[in-house]
């Protein structure tokens, strides 16, 4: 197994407990899933058949593989047929089934490259809604726009901006997916680079960061809409606790999501904290880490 920092362990044992820690350590030496997404604009589920493939159970056109193909040389990918995406983040489409409305809305991806959660996004809206698909890294934006060209969807518009220009120009929308950017700790299995990159400073360093997005972007946000956070990592800093700092700050009440026992999907690991949040932990449920949490803003929701 990979070596993981000491205080990474410490504060993962603790926070997890022993038997969840000790799966997720387990999980190191098993195979990472392997995983993609059709795009239902070019593929009919029904007349397409992924060889091998077992359907992913919260993600509409999800499938898992049985092994890795090289992605590169297949013509399908680069047409936009499927996107090559891991399982735990298409949760996002079990939450988008349940609180999304049937009717136009306006949406905004803020931290959206590689653009694998935005092109889920696109094809789990009402087609004449608009996404915009944000990202403030030049280079990750171009990357992202690619992608986006790919998935070849309608009202889909790619933007290099911080979260500040949204709000210096007042825009308004009905969702935001802030997929914020963290310390990462869900893909040490995926990624062993990460491994090296991780520290309890930059915790903290990514927390502070996570909150000053959310205070630039939350006037932008429509009375009633939904703000859909996420990370891919497993500390409370960056998750649960800044959940209960937006309830804080904000008129906002957090909206649970129906989930499978057989899903393993985890709930809050923070004491006290008693709001529905969805946790993905490799070893325990079938995919790398996540964190995602459903808030809306107010007490009356626009999209019903």
């Amino acid at each position: 197994m990979m070596q993981l920092p000491e205080d990474f362990i410490r504060n993962t044992r603790e926070a997890m407990g022993e038997e969840r820690f000790q799966r997720y350590l387990e999980s190191f030496d098993e195979d990472v899933p392997v995983s993609i997404r059709l795009n239902p604009l070019k593929v009919d589920s029904h007349e397409w058949t992924v060889v091998g493939g077992e359907p992913v159970p919260w993600c509409r056109g999800g499938y898992y593989l049985p092994r890795r193909p090289n992605f590169t040389m297949d013509p399908l990918l680069h047409a936009g047929c499927y996107y090559v995406q891991e399982a735990a983040s298409m949760f996002l489409d079990e939450v988008l089934r349940q609180h999304l409305p049937q009717r136009p809305v306006t949406a905004l991806d803020l931290c959206a490259a590689p653009g694998g959660k935005s092109t889920l996004l696109r094809a789990a809206l009402p087609e004449d809604c608009v996404l915009y698909s944000n990202e403030p890294v030049r280079q990750r934006a171009n990357i992202l726009a690619e992608n986006v060209e790919k998935w070849g969807w309608p009202n889909h518009v790619v933007t290099n901006l911080y979260p500040r220009d949204y709000r210096k120009a007042k825009a308004r929308f009905d969702v935001i997916l802030c997929d914020v950017p963290c310390s990462g700790e869900g893909m040490f299995r995926k990624d062993p680079a990460t491994i090296g990159e991780w520290s309890s400073q930059n915790v903290d360093k990514c927390a502070a960061l996570q909150r000053g997005i959310i205070s630039d972007i939350w006037p932008c946000l429509s009375d009633g809409g939904l703000l859909i956070y996420s990370t891919c990592t497993f500390n409370t800093k960056e998750n649960e606790e800044n959940i209960r700092w937006i309830l804080s700050e904000y008129d906002a009440e957090v909206l649970g999501v129906e989930t499978k026992p057989e899903w393993d999907i985890t709930g809050s690991l923070l004491p006290g904290f008693t709001g529905p949040v969805y946790r993905f932990i490799p070893g325990i449920s079938r995919g790398e880490g996540l964190f995602m949490c459903v808030l809306r803003k107010g007490k009356t929701s626009l999209l019903r």
